[in-house]
């Protein structure tokens, strides 16, 4: 079955590359606002299987990756910043604080409809950054498309004081672990694929 990543997201696409099997990418196109009193647990939840559904008609005969990321601070959403004042303002917010990032990710088989949905949970705590760190950090890494204005596989690991959590992959936006037995779920084993066997076979 076609693999499809519904996201346009470069940290995604580079994740999912890692498993070194073919596959294509397309916007879902959803509307990411978080329902009312919807906890940020659920908003990843929700948001990660309609962007899987979202493309279904367009790949009837696929395995369909959806994920979704919200970062939370005592359960208050912390989005994609969008901006360097915005981003300015979540970062003084959360020095010295810690966060839970809910990443969300399903994966819809277009051809039965059926779907694997769950929420990987990754706790940061961000150090004591003065107002001169914060802006360095901002003008060197430009985290601006991601949740918490935290990114990271960049230069965020360096505002970062502790993190835990069961996939590392997760805190950048796509869980391989969970993915990886999902598509094992589905029948679809990354090592031990037809397009693996190709790449390795010496003829």
């Amino acid at each position: 079955m076609l693999l499809v990543l519904a996201s346009t997201s470069p940290y995604r696409r580079q994740l999912l590359e890692r498993l070194r099997v073919p596959f294509e990418v397309t916007s879902p196109e959803v509307d990411e606002t978080a329902l009312p009193n919807e906890t940020p647990h659920d908003a990843a939840f929700r948001l990660s299987a309609l962007k899987a559904r979202a493309i279904a008609d367009r790949f009837p005969n696929a395995l369909i990756i959806g994920s979704d990321q919200i970062a939370s601070l005592n359960d208050q959403h912390l989005g994609k910043p969008g901006n360097h004042a915005a981003a300015t303002d979540q970062l003084r917010l959360m020095r010295g604080k810690e966060l839970l990032f809910h990443t969300g990710l399903s994966l819809y088989n277009s051809q039965c409809q059926r779907i694997h949905s769950q929420v990987i949970c990754t706790r940061v705590r961000i150090r004591e950054l003065t107002d001169r760190q914060i802006e360095n950090y901002l003008l060197l890494d430009q985290p601006y498309d991601c949740a918490g204005s935290a990114r990271s596989e960049g230069l965020g690991i360096a505002i970062m004081d502790r993190l835990t959590g069961d996939d590392p992959t997760a805190l950048i936006g796509l869980p391989l672990i969970a993915l990886t037995q999902m598509l094992a779920d589905e029948g679809y084993d990354v090592l031990n694929s037809t397009f693996h066997a190709r790449v390795a076979s010496p003829g």
